[in-house]
């Protein structure tokens, strides 16, 4: 067990090493500027205009919610973007440079390295997320005097979906070398959001095949749920117009998924690192 937590603090430090941190912290550092130039200029046009709807819509809120809403999804993009380089070449990567052989020796074995540096990396992705997306939240109060009421519960379901991510980048390390892994988690990302756009979209047409489509693609795909699901946490403090309005978010609105999402999203994460261990065991180093 001590030698299973060797690796995990190992892989994390590894993970704060790479090269690639130095560029999504600096991609993170522009984000959070714009972020806070657009928060500005928003709510200053809000006290200098009169908005026509102003009785049915709360201002205020509608533009906080809309704005935090976009963060949140670049929040999860940058999130999956660190979770994948962190985790690229974790197998394939390191056996064919000759690093891996050294470390699947007795008594660490296959399944405790590959889970040890699973939990590595998504520790990274999972802190990364719940920094950056409360920076947001601190931008949007202090620049925009407006804040979710539950400010936690959003980031805590977009750390989860990272954290699947980081899953399904682990398990395409055991079969792909690490282009064609970065390649296919990315194009599984995508998928995952236009499953979601398609959901939004069948919901407007009234469309209940495109309705399944994206609910098919939420099982198979659960951090687009997740991320539905933090746009609803986002929410639940409004009502009415107001409320229907900054539902609306990008790549999918937002859903009431409920508890049972989450734990859902903890078995898809296990049930996946198990299948990658199993696929590991397998495999000739």
């Amino acid at each position: 067990m001590r030698g299973a937590w060797t690796i995990v603090g190992y892989a994390f430090a590894e993970s704060l090493r790479r090269r690639v941190v130095v560029v999504v912290f600096a991609l993170t550092l522009a984000f959070l500027a714009l972020y806070a130039l657009g928060v500005h200029f928003a709510f200053a046009e809000v006290e200098r205009s009169e908005f026509v709807f102003a009785e049915l819509v709360e201002e205020r809120a509608l533009v906080g919610g809309t704005l935090l809403g976009l963060a949140m999804f670049a929040v999860l993009f940058l999130g999956a973007v660190l979770v994948v380089f962190l985790t690229n070449g974790v197998v394939r990567g390191d056996a064919e440079s000759g690093l891996l052989q050294p470390l699947v020796v007795r008594p660490v074995g296959r399944g405790t390295l590959l889970v040890a540096r699973y939990l590595g990396a998504a520790a990274a992705g999972v802190a990364y997320v719940l920094v950056v997306y409360m920076l947001a939240v601190l931008i949007t109060g202090t620049l925009g005097d407006w804040s979710p009421d539950r400010p936690l519960g959003p980031g805590l379901a977009l750390a989860l979906a990272v954290a699947v991510v980081a899953a399904l980048s682990v398990l395409a390390s055991v079969q792909l070398a690490a282009t064609a892994q970065g390649i296919a988690v990315f194009m599984l990302f995508g998928a995952g959001l236009v499953g979601g756009l398609l959901g939004q979209i069948g919901e407007a047409l009234g469309s209940g095949t495109l309705e399944r489509i994206a609910e098919v693609a939420s099982v198979a795909l659960p951090f687009e749920a997740l991320y539905q699901y933090s746009l609803h946490l986002l929410t639940e403090s409004t009502s009415g117009l107001t409320e229907v309005v900054i539902r609306l978010g990008p790549f999918g609105g937002a859903e009431d998924r409920g508890a049972g999402l989450v734990a859902y999203a903890l078995a898809y994460v296990a049930v996946v690192m198990a299948v990658a261990v199993a696929l590991f065991r397998r495999r000739d180093l």
